[in-house]
């Protein structure tokens, strides 16, 4: 495999769906993101680019497990069906406004790198880290290599 050239995190909720949702599946289209800035860095995604897989909104929020992008951005379906929680009547076939990525599994680690222990390496992994900088709610976003390894390396 070569290398990856990008690097992304991506936030799920564990009870809507999990890594060991997506080890059963395989690979996922990364359905809902309705948030313009997420929805740009997905329509920047190339295939093969490394996903740290983020459990939020649970007990112990933390990074969970790595992933693959497996495909190029393409429109998000759930967009156009009415019955969706992600329906947007403003959007349509030909200007669609929500992209996804499909994102294929790679591993789970071995134990959760939680958010607390994420923050106590602010100053190894910068200001500009988005997990940690407040006000931040975006689910997905850029991490730069040296952050991916150095948080890999918590495991």
């Amino acid at each position: 495999m070569s290398p990856r050239k990008h690097y992304w995190l991506m936030k799920t909720e564990p009870d809507g769906f999990s890594i060991d949702d997506l080890r059963k599946v395989g690979t996922e289209p990364w359905t809902g993101v309705r948030n313009y800035q997420a929805r740009n860095f997905m329509r920047s995604m190339q295939v093969g680019d490394g996903v740290l897989f983020y459990h939020s909104n649970t007990a112990v929020p933390g990074i969970v497990g790595t992933a693959t992008v497996a495909s190029k951005a393409y429109p998000d379906a759930t967009q156009f069906d009415p019955k969706s929680d992600y329906y947007d009547p403003k959007s349509s076939h030909e200007e669609p406004r929500w992209f996804l990525v499909d994102v294929a599994f790679d591993r789970k680690l071995g134990r959760t790198i939680s958010l607390d222990e994420i923050k106590q390496h602010a100053d190894r992994l910068g200001e500009e880290f988005a997990l940690i900088r407040r006000g931040n709610r975006l689910s997905v976003f850029p991490v730069t290599a040296a952050q991916w390894k150095h948080l890999l390396s918590l495991e």
